[in-house]
């Protein structure tokens, strides 16, 4: 199989569980992995970080560079180690480290890069802009909200988005960023939150018409589960139509929707919590012209209902062989 040239954008847990599966193939089926991650994210660790250095969020990124990481598995739990009692109760250790990585290089990416060296990763960490960007949303009832936490939790009032755009307007993406995207071969959206983890990426416009110009294959990773505030009730059909609705990105070539339900008792916990299933509804997809791969795709872990890394691999792997290098 040739090797090919993959960009994954995103953000959340999502994003990391697809990079953990791909990291796999790193110098197998593919020849570079690159990571475009949205610096929008307002809450927690975080949030706090961002209003006393003014620096992109580095949650996200974090999440993504332990998921790509080939060091000792003491090191990635160090990272995501999470500290207790006064004062530095609730920072991420990864965080606090790339948080002064900033500070001491003058470079937010800089910080990356040096800190993507630590934990040996098998692909680059780039985020979709290094600017200081807050996300801000206009909904049905014309309030405007902002923050990232702030646009979900006034969704779950039952309000829906209809219109979405970053603070400061147009940032600009990183040079790097731009370049990955008009060399790779296939690029993968999703899965994870659409308005607070994917969406923001294609706020950034550079980033937005480099995806539209280019000809790599492009995927759409659907989410198994709804989520409140942001896609209540909503399809598979759903969260892409809503995605090329706010993404600008003109279409998307394929879609990869899981049919699995979870087990009984993690289903009844996601319906408390006013969450359920993604209905698969296939057929309307495939008439939009675009090619539908559903299949299992949940894995389970404590109380939490996923996608499987290893499972999406595998099918990102069918869609290679299938949809593009079959045709080269």
């Amino acid at each position: 199989m040739k090797k090919v040239k993959v960009v994954a954008i995103g953000g959340g847990t999502g994003l990391s569980s697809l990079l953990r599966g791909l990291k796999t193939e790193v110098g197998r089926s593919i020849e570079r992995l690159s990571a475009i991650v949205t610096v929008a994210d307002s809450g927690g660790s975080t949030g706090r970080l961002r209003k006393i250095y003014n620096i992109p969020a580095p949650g996200d990124i974090r999440n993504c560079i332990v998921a790509l990481s080939d060091a000792e598995e003491l090191m990635q739990k160090l990272f995501q180690y999470r500290f207790k009692g006064e004062g530095l109760e609730g920072h991420a250790f990864g965080n606090l480290f790339l948080t002064a990585l900033t500070d001491i290089t003058g470079s937010f990416l800089r910080a990356i890069k040096e800190t993507s060296k630590v934990l040996k990763t098998k692909g680059d960490i780039i985020p979709s802009t290094c600017e200081n960007v807050n996300l801000v949303a206009r909904f049905d009832d014309g309030n405007v909200i902002k923050g990232e936490e702030e646009i979900t939790e006034y969704g779950k009032k039952g309000h829906r988005v209809v219109s979405i755009w970053l603070e400061p307007k147009d940032p600009k993406a990183p040079e790097e960023a731009l370049e990955r995207i008009r060399e790779a071969d296939l690029i993968i959206m999703g899965p994870g939150s659409l308005f607070t983890s994917i969406l923001p990426n294609f706020l950034v416009p550079q980033i937005r018409e480099a995806v539209k110009e280019s000809e790599a294959l492009k995927v759409f990773v659907v989410n198994v589960m709804t989520q409140p505030g942001e896609t209540d009730d909503f399809t598979a059909w759903d969260h892409i139509n809503t995605f090329l609705k706010f993404s600008g990105i003109g279409l998307v070539d394929v879609a990869i929707v899981n049919t699995q339900m979870p087990s009984d008792g993690l289903l009844k916990k996601y319906l408390q919590q006013n969450q359920e299933p993604v209905t698969p509804d296939v057929g309307k997809i495939g008439r939009e012209n675009i090619t539908v791969y559903a299949e299992n795709l949940i894995g389970e872990s404590g109380d939490f209902v996923r996608h499987d890394p290893q499972k999406l691999t595998e099918v990102i792997l069918k869609i290679l062989e299938n949809e593009l290098l079959s045709k080269v």
